[in-house]
């Protein structure tokens, strides 16, 4: 049994994964910005435990490893699944900068602030797991959501430093990189054809999860078109095709 931390865990992937680690007989904490949805996660799932946190806010991030260092000195796995997504417009008429920089605090300085204050707690266990959660965009970047495809591909480069400058401890580190999955991560993306099956998605990575060793990379088969593009020689291509053929609400 094993004490795992998801962070935006009260929908889509987090939840997914938190239910069916759960269910294994694993000890779950799951956080998320709204209390309501907590209550109501922990309520279906007696034994699991909720904090509510945004992950964007820097002494919240810091009062959430205190309590974890204090109440659950076991957690031994982190899966770093808090995001947003919202698509913007760059140039004429342009989004505000408010939804780049809330984007920029959450998917990217929230992970590496978590990272940074449980560093002494998961070292100081026998074993342990960080789990990053890019996207299949970190390697082709979508258009319309710009600085979210930026965040995960510095999620990316920043968790393969992180899986370097820990060889030799007692920490792995993994990277879980979905493509489009019919979740509400975005208006309309759960009844979008073209997305992965929930099910089906969350099914492809926890078979991954059961190999000996697990890889660096957790990619389901789906994705790989988006991973391997540059080194296919793809990447104009690809690119070309995804942004001609996806539009977002402006």
């Amino acid at each position: 049994m094993t004490t795992i931390l998801i962070t935006g865990a009260t929908s889509g992937i987090g939840l997914g994964l938190a239910q069916r680690l759960h269910a294994q007989g694993h000890r779950l904490i799951v956080t998320g910005r709204r209390q309501a949805l907590l209550d109501e996660v922990t309520a279906a799932h007696p034994g699991m435990t909720g904090y509510r946190n945004d992950i964007s806010d820097a002494g919240q991030v810091a009062s959430l490893a205190a309590r974890l260092a204090s109440d659950h000195p076991d957690l031994s796995t982190v899966i770093l699944n808090a995001g947003i997504m919202q698509s913007e417009r760059l140039g004429p008429d342009q989004t505000p900068l408010s939804v780049a920089e809330d984007t920029v605090a959450t998917n990217l300085l929230g992970p590496i602030r978590l990272t940074h204050a449980l560093m002494p707690q998961l070292l100081a266990r026998p074993q342990a797991h960080i789990v990053t959660v890019s996207s299949g965009l970190a390697f082709v970047p979508l258009a319309a959501t710009p600085t979210y495809s930026a965040t995960k591909a510095a999620i990316h480069s920043w968790t393969q430093s992180l899986r370097f400058q820990l060889e030799g401890t007692a920490i792995s580190v993994h990277e879980l990189a979905p493509p489009a999955v019919q979740t509400d991560l975005m208006p309309g993306q759960r009844s979008n054809p073209h997305a992965m099956p929930f099910d089906a998605f969350i099914d492809e990575v926890m078979a991954i999860l059961t190999r000996d060793p697990v890889p660096g990379e957790i990619l389901v088969e789906r994705v790989q078109f988006l991973r391997r593009a540059e080194a296919e020689g793809r990447h104009a291509e690809v690119f070309e095709t995804l942004n001609r053929n996806f539009r977002t609400p402006g």
